[in-house]
């Protein structure tokens, strides 16, 4: 694809849109039927009445194709209004789907339509946007056929959507997190745990590694906020062996979609390699690997061809090893291979908090406000503070002194060392993306989250892997920092941005044109899936000019991680956590983006919005 005018792609589109005029050469055009209903849910393991698209859970794939006006009827057969939001595409805000902001979203028994152009390709999704509906199975795939051939062949092609379903429904286990926080935590550390820590570890260092966890009110075993669902793919849980039909030495490519509520999985089919050719829609350069890890939210598009004509297994083992999603590939019904089973659960660590770098950061722990921890011996140690320019915070200690905080700079590198009362010198948290050797970048050095693969010698894909095969944008250095510091009191279940829920928050507001650099500092013990409506998250993962596009930014605990924007898109956005109830408890931000080419832009103060702007040198979306 071609760069285009200085108008670009999207003001092409806005204009068009809010003139009433198509171009020169006619779009194919297409139009779609959903409605949303109420249906029943069969995991397999339980029954539940839920939401789904034309009176199904997951709803139909939807099928574009790149360059097509579609025009989408959404009828709302619900007793309450709903949304639906499409996931990962570039449309004009008005058609993004998030009630009170984008539009006031679809009142019982109304039918709304949505209209845009499909300016990309690749795999992507929809749910709605209101309430719990999509934890409750409001959510379908969408497929994009490129314009233009793919640089990569396949014989066969099957969309692989993943859910978390709950026999609770949304609302109830909201209630439940706000009530007691660990309600879902079915691997609660006991006395033989500790019987056999001391045994490892010697009494005294396993009842000291029980005080400190203690002294937060944490566990390590809080790695998933919700257990006991059943891991579905494509609807069906592990005994009803979804199946993906194959002919020895074809390419079959699977389009891997997380649209749990709260779970990561990882993935693997054994025996086969999978070679990775999208990510969140976009073209990559491909990479083989034995594994993978998919955040909430994100779409991996992979390729394998199996030799033999047997089963191969699709695994998929959320990342607290409390679930596994199973399907089959085969070269005919009925067939099935081995299902091996949960690994050992994982184990947060010190480094998973920030403690053991000597960073104490802003997750409150408890009921205490400014980040404050309650130390072993009772007393309390002032949280820190992270100003916009990467200056070092201070930590009052129990006598009085002070110990100098971690920095953060605008590149996420900070560090530094603590001086302790007695003198002794404890290492500064570096925040930064660098684990340690042997360790995937994106975790904090020493992380108990760190990917492990299930065959030895095998490879598990890291965010370092992922090279754009052709970038979005020219590389240019952004015109402004953002820092987001994120933020939680896990006692009281209550999640935001900079110590401050979405509720109370200001916008964040951006101007067209822009290229903006967002700097996550992730002070919690939780993996936050970070999702910005409208427009690419250029994510910097050291491959400068063909750093990735992606729609989701997974931020580890412990760690930094920056992406940057080009500002293309006039009009209002969200930008949250794509954990559901963490979204709900208050870690979302509205995005206003002002100004814009003449005839697609937006006047924040006068609300004014006519459709959808592209920043100079944009080119057109995934794909390719």
């Amino acid at each position: 694809m071609t760069m285009i005018s200085r108008l670009g792609r999207a003001g092409l589109t806005g204009l068009a849109v809010a003139m009433g005029i198509g171009f020169a050469a006619p779009a194919p055009a297409g139009t779609y039927e959903l409605t949303v209903d109420r249906v029943r849910i069969d995991t397999g393991e339980f029954r539940k009445r839920g939401i789904g698209y034309n009176g199904a859970s997951p709803g139909p794939v939807l099928r574009f194709t790149e360059g097509e006006d579609v025009t989408i009827n959404v009828t709302n057969n619900l007793s309450e209004p709903t949304s639906v939001h499409w996931h990962g595409l570039i449309l004009p805000f008005q058609q993004d789907g998030v009630p009170g902001v984008s539009f006031p979203g679809i009142a019982p028994g109304e039918t709304f339509t949505y209209r845009f152009p499909v300016v990309q390709a690749g795999t992507y999704w929809f749910h709605s946007h209101s309430g719990f509906q999509e934890p409750d199975g409001a959510y379908g795939a969408i497929v994009i056929e490129p314009a233009a051939r793919e640089p990569f062949r396949y014989d066969r092609d099957y969309v692989v959507q993943l859910t978390d379903a709950h026999p609770h429904s949304g609302s109830r286990i909201m209630r439940n997190l706000k009530m007691m926080p660990d309600y879902y935590n079915r691997q609660q550390r006991t006395l033989l745990d500790l019987l056999g820590d001391a045994s490892d570890l010697g009494l005294g260092a396993a009842l000291a590694d029980r005080a400190d966890w203690g002294s937060m009110r944490m566990m390590p075993t809080d790695i998933e906020d919700v257990q006991g669902y059943t891991a579905l793919i494509n609807g069906k849980g592990p005994g009803q062996n979804w199946t993906g039909l194959f002919e020895p030495g074809e390419r079959v490519r699977l389009r891997f979609i997380n649209s749990s509520a709260m779970s990561y999985f990882d993935i693997r089919i054994p025996g086969l390699k999978m070679t990775v050719v999208q990510a969140d829609g976009q073209n990559v350069q491909p990479v083989t690997v034995d594994e993978l890890r998919i955040a909430v939210a994100e779409t991996y598009d992979v390729i394998v061809r199996p030799t033999e004509a047997r089963a191969y297994s699709i695994l998929a083992e959320s990342m607290g090893r409390t679930a596994m999603a199973r399907g089959t590939l085969a070269p005919r019904e009925g067939m099935a291979g081995d299902i091996p089973p949960l690994r050992e659960p994982p184990r947060l660590t010190m480094a998973d908090m920030g403690m053991a770098h000597g960073d104490h950061g802003g997750m409150d722990h408890g009921a205490m406000a400014g980040g404050g921890h309650v130390m072993p011996d009772g007393s309390v140690m002032a949280g820190a503070s992270h100003d916009g320019h990467g200056t070092g915070a201070s930590h009052v200690m129990p006598d009085g002194t002070v110990m100098q905080g971690a920095a953060h700079d605008a590149a996420g590198h900070g560090g530094g060392s603590h001086t302790m009362p007695d003198g002794t010198v404890m290492p500064g948290m570096d925040h930064s993306v660098h684990g340690g050797a042997g360790s995937d970048p994106f975790y904090a050095a020493g992380s108990g989250l760190n990917p492990e693969p299930a065959e030895e010698g095998g490879r598990f894909l890291s965010y370092a892997d992922l090279k754009a095969q052709k970038p979005l944008y020219p590389h240019r250095e952004p015109t402004r920092e953002i820092e987001l510091r994120l933020t939680g009191n896990m006692e009281r279940y209550i999640w935001s941005i900079d110590g401050v829920k979405h509720s109370d928050a200001e916008p964040i507001r951006l101007t067209y044109g822009e290229r903006v650099r967002i700097t996550f500092v992730n002070e919690t013990m939780m993996t936050h899936p970070m999702h910005l409506h409208g427009m690419w998250s250029i994510l910097d993962n050291g491959n400068k000019g063909w750093n990735p596009a992606k729609h989701v930014v997974s931020v580890s605990p412990g760690t930094t991680v920056s992406m940057e924007v080009e500002v293309d898109a006039p009009g209002r956005w969200v930008f949250h956590c794509h954990l559901a109830y963490h979204m709900e408890a208050g870690m979302m931000r509205e995005v206003i983006v002002e100004g814009g080419p003449e005839g697609a832009s937006y006047d924040a103060a006068g609300a004014g919005a006519q459709g959808h702007g592209a920043a100079p040198g944009m080119k057109h979306g995934a794909g390719g």
